[in-house]
């Protein structure tokens, strides 16, 4: 099975068949896709400005996708080489149990669904790498109130979501699922009554 850097350099080379290139870049997704594969995918084409089902894309516009999700992989290592720098400290000094946003991260090893948007048309329009250190940064501060992607305060408990955990504060106005660890109390609680709203 090909790597993600071994999908990245067919998708680039000029050698390769166009269909291949494409199928390499879809590919690449079933490695690193920040919003699941579809969502992802969607939002790739419409910022390199090509639709989800052409078969014959601009070879440019590929790499522009490419060169878009490998920005954003290179800020999740590099969050995730902290991450595990951290665990080995924090267990080296007697701090066995992880904490919540520990528990969060077990669930998204490897960048998968990191910031899951579970409508594969309704995610973040920010370039990939922007929307994943934003996230970071909510998950390294004091938990808040919204969205640490967009900002909005209104979220909505949704159930039957297509990933794990299956149900969960989703962001009304940029669509992810928005790790508990990032949230207070009181924002939960509010996004639960608003699923009652929704449902009444």
């Amino acid at each position: 099975m090909a790597g993600f850097r071994s999908l990245a350099r067919q998708v680039r080379d000029p050698r390769c068949d166009l269909a291949l290139r494409r199928y390499s870049l879809r590919k690449c997704l079933e490695r690193f896709a920040p919003y699941g594969h579809r969502a992802t995918w969607d939002h790739l084409c419409s910022r390199a400005g090509f639709g989800p089902e052409d078969r014959s894309p601009d070879p440019v516009r590929l790499v522009a996708a490419l060169e878009e999700l490998e920005e954003a992989r290179s800020v999740w290592l590099a969050y995730e080489v902290g991450f595990a720098e951290r665990r080995k400290k924090e267990k080296h000094d007697g701090l066995r149990r992880p904490g919540s946003v520990d528990d969060w991260h077990r669930l998204t090893w490897g960048g998968f669904g990191v910031a899951w948007c579970d409508d594969p048309r309704v995610h973040p329009r920010e370039p990939l790498a922007e929307v994943l250190r934003r996230l970071i940064s909510g998950l390294e501060r004091k938990p808040g109130s919204g969205c640490p992607v967009c900002g909005a305060a209104r979220l909505i408990w949704k159930y039957d979501l297509d990933h794990e955990p299956s149900a969960g504060p989703v962001c009304t106005h940029c669509g992810i699922l928005v790790p508990r660890p990032v949230l207070n109390p009181e924002a939960l609680a509010d996004a639960r009554r608003g699923r009652l709203l929704v449902s009444a």
